[in-house]
């Protein structure tokens, strides 16, 4: 790992990717802990609408992920589209913080902040672009490194949010931040981002926009994503119950849910290096189905936990699982549609929508059949169910 660190740091485009995704997860980290306080308690939406609006506006992010990766992938360059969502994020962010009102709050959940969301899957695509040619472990080191960054964004900002505003009567300001680090990242894209002559033309063999939606819900490329989206569903199952397990049945506290939750992320930048070392021995599919059975071994054991330091002891599993579970599908998903980078990246966010559907599903499953603990036991029998998947996938593909 220590030999590759210095060849990742001295290429100006990964370098500069990789502060430009700290900052991208910057907005996220301060203002998703407190979304649905500014938009249900602050401005007043109901419930139903609050859930009706981040349900379209993942889509709207899906829908703009594919267009946008499809377009850059024709323009042969990443910079300019990710200059174009990163001036999304200002507006959107800013005019919430400036406007604030239910109308705002709608319009720029709804189309504003989607598109900016897509500047995820054009800065992976921007990096795969940038490790063409390199060896298949590196490009893994580097998408490693690359989510990484996120993950320290989400072990640093929500605390730092949280002290700063813990003496405010609105959660308004967290918006204020987030327009801010955008305006750092679309300048740090506009001036340290080395411009772009184009990728190879093959590469870049135009695609019209309807042909890319296809491609991506074709069988080839679909069925592995369900079957990733199986995998990954498990983290957005720990989301919603965890917090609910640990006030519940393990006799805890909102405290012991912030202190766990950063315990995590903390584990997760380690073990999502460890995770790149593994895989020049293991390959991605096996190590994916190892990370989603860590992982589903610790949702088994998350549900029938009944202290707290059971979830306390549990956080090492989880960081070993989770940091497999949000680094590994990365290129396995970019590898799916290996000659675009741009339509390849945009799959996770594809991806990210598909998983939050499933554990929609498992949760709505679980809540009326179990308990919180039982809907544990169930999250992790879907992850279990997409290894077998992801195999019969891998072995048509290997086929093929």
């Amino acid at each position: 790992m220590n030999r590759l660190l210095p060849d990742v740091f001295r290429n100006p485009t990964i370098r500069v990717s990789m502060v430009a995704i700290f900052s991208f997860g910057f907005a996220g980290a301060a203002t998703s802990p407190y979304q649905s306080v500014v938009g249900i308690r602050e401005l007043g939406l109901s419930n139903g609408l609050y859930s009706a609006l981040i349900f379209a506006a993942a889509a709207v992010n899906v829908l703009v992920s594919i267009l946008l990766g499809n377009l850059a992938d024709r323009l042969g360059e990443y910079r300019s589209m990710m200059l174009v969502a990163a001036s999304f994020g200002i507006f959107g962010y800013g005019a919430i913080y400036f406007v604030p009102t239910q109308t705002s709050f709608i319009a720029c959940s709804l189309l504003l902040l989607p598109i900016y969301g897509s500047l995820n899957s054009l800065l992976f695509a921007n990096v795969r672009a940038a490790t063409a040619g390199m060896p298949k472990n590196e490009v893994n080191t580097v998408n490693a490194g690359v989510r990484a960054m996120i993950s320290l964004s989400w072990v640093l900002v929500p605390g730092m949010t949280g002290v700063l505003l813990s003496a405010s009567t609105s959660m308004l300001p967290a918006y204020l931040f987030a327009c801010l680090s955008c305006i750092f990242c679309f300048a740090l894209i506009g001036v340290f981002l080395p411009r772009q002559k184009g990728t190879d033309k093959a590469a870049t063999h135009h695609l019209s926009h309807l042909a890319a939606l296809a491609e991506v819900v074709s069988p080839r490329i679909f069925a592995p994503l369900i079957a990733v989206a199986l995998i990954t569903s498990t983290l957005h199952v720990n989301g919603a119950i965890l917090p609910l397990i640990v006030t519940g049945a393990v006799h805890g506290t909102v405290g012991d849910v912030g202190i766990l939750v950063g315990i995590v992320a903390f584990l997760e930048i380690i073990f999502i290096i460890v995770w790149a070392r593994l895989l020049r021995q293991m390959g991605q599919v096996a190590a994916l189905v190892t990370g989603t059975i860590i992982y589903a071994a610790y949702l088994f054991l998350l549900g029938i936990a009944s202290e707290p330091w059971h979830a306390y002891a549990l956080t090492v599993i989880s960081g070993i699982g989770a940091a497999a579970l949000i680094s590994i599908p990365i290129t396995y998903l970019q590898d799916l549609i290996a000659e675009r980078p741009g339509l390849g990246s945009a799959l996770i966010s594809v991806n990210i929508f598909l998983s939050a559907g499933v554990s929609a599903l498992v949760f709505a499953i679980g809540s009326s059949i179990t308990t919180y603990s039982g809907t544990s036991i169930i999250g992790a029998l879907f992850g279990l169910g997409g290894i077998g998947l992801l195999i019969y996938c891998s072995t048509g593909r290997r086929a093929v």
